[in-house]
């Protein structure tokens, strides 16, 4: 009788963790949404419409932290989403990415950074499938313009491969994120799929997208809207 009460007990736990686990992973993605959308509640101060109209991708880290055992290092959890199918209308379910080390911007002190990723081209869209990559070693990234003046000026930033963006103690500006690691949480997406999945057919549409993830195509697609058939270069 002992012995069937522990192992049930330890059964309960093993249950109970993964439905934390699960819970946790879920509430990143509405996060992510959240974060997006105050971002872009003050178009003077957010990533220009055009250039969210040509994303191939959008990565979202909320609550980037700085990492104390790592000198200028930061490290955080978010959600990255790609446009999938040849109308590029849709997108593809959320997978969970880990950033790590790196120094994300000498202007950013201590406390708590919004990354926000936007992928300009498929270039930049096949290094982000990769399990693994660094920022500035494997892929070239920009500080991204910010806001309706910067609009004039896309035409530099729609060559490069990647935007990226930080918000910190309210300050939205772009980034330097050279030297950060970027890569895919197996644990997470499994625990948001309910099964083991693959980051990168998750990001080309090959895996049905969560039920949990309605709240981020709704800002998605409110503030970036495919309006012509996004470059796949």
């Amino acid at each position: 009788m002992k012995y069937q009460a522990l192992g049930l007990a330890l059964i309960l736990s093993s249950v109970l963790g993964a439905q934390s686990k699960e819970n946790e992973a879920v509430q990143r993605i509405d996060t992510a949404a959240a974060v997006f959308t105050e971002i872009m509640a003050a178009p003077d101060k957010a990533i220009p419409n055009e250039l969210l109209s040509r994303a191939v991708c959008v990565g979202i880290i909320p609550g980037v932290k700085k990492a104390a055992f790592i000198v200028g290092g930061r490290y955080g959890k978010g959600v990255l989403v790609c446009r999938t199918g040849e109308t590029t209308q849709h997108w593809s379910g959320p997978s969970t990415v880990r950033i790590e080390g790196g120094s994300i911007g000498a202007q950013i002190g201590g406390g708590e950074t919004d990354v926000v990723l936007v992928v300009m081209n498929e270039r930049g869209a096949q290094r982000l499938m990769k399990s693994e990559f660094t920022i500035g070693g494997d892929a070239a990234v920009m500080a991204g313009p910010v806001g309706r003046s910067a609009a004039a000026q896309t035409d530099a930033y729609l060559t490069a491969e990647i935007l990226s963006y930080s918000r910190s103690r309210g300050a939205f500006a772009g980034v330097s994120l050279q030297g950060s690691t970027l890569r895919s949480d197996d644990a997470d997406n499994r625990a948001i799929y309910g099964k083991a999945v693959d980051h990168a057919a998750i990001l080309q549409g090959k895996v049905s997208p969560p039920a949990s993830a309605a709240a981020l195509y709704d800002v998605l697609n409110k503030y970036a809207p495919a309006t012509t058939k996004t470059s796949r270069r």
